[in-house]
């Protein structure tokens, strides 16, 4: 059975972080594409300011350029409101069909804190959640799988030298002039200083 993984998030904006990920889920889950799925409108973050979603969709179709292995999916550009991944998953469901396995990338943070998301039970019935450790992170499985049966059949733990990075400390590097080009694709940071993005 194939196997697919989707990378969600707000990409703002995508970093070497993001790519590592990616990578590593590809080889440690034998998958054979990694989707990358920009959030429209993440719920979690209604009240931040977020750069305009086609913006970046195309800082992500630039950083996943030279990796035939990665693509972009519109699931939660194309519809209106709050995306939750839920929606998301029971979307790429029906377009896949049962034909092909799916898997969530995630972090040890979303999964310590899953009890938040909108109907995590019905998520792992959905996908299997392939979980990578995050520094000073750490998940209670007897306590989430009492909460949510069947969770702990459907995680799988990644191992990652993960770059610790996060879009939000990328942004204020930005506005303080300090550079990024080490940290994200050297496309993207073209684009962003093409842009003028996170000056404020």
């Amino acid at each position: 059975m194939e196997r697919i993984g989707v990378l969600g998030g707000t990409f703002d904006p995508p970093h070497n972080g993001h790519l590592l990920i990616a990578r590593e889920a590809l080889t440690q889950l034998g998958l054979a594409q990694v989707l990358f799925a920009p959030t429209r409108l993440p719920p979690h973050k209604l009240r931040n300011h977020i750069t305009p979603i086609e913006q970046r969709v195309e800082m992500v179709r630039l950083a996943i350029a030279p990796y035939p292995e990665f693509a972009l999916s519109r699931v939660d550009i194309d519809r209106a409101g709050p995306t939750y991944t839920v929606d998301t998953m029971r979307i790429l469901r029906e377009q896949f069909g049962n034909s092909v396995e799916l898997f969530f990338i995630m972090g040890m943070d979303s999964l310590a804190n899953i009890l938040t998301w909108r109907a995590p039970e019905q998520l792992i019935r959905l996908c299997k959640l392939a979980v990578f450790q995050r520094p000073g992170f750490a998940a209670n499985l007897d306590a989430l799988e009492q909460k949510i049966p069947g969770l702990r059949e459907r995680v799988v733990f990644l191992q990652s030298s993960a770059l610790d990075i996060a879009a939000s400390d990328l942004q204020e590097r930005v506005r303080a002039g300090q550079s990024i080009a080490h940290l994200v694709p050297e496309v993207v940071d073209k684009y962003i200083a093409e842009k003028r993005l996170y000056r404020g």
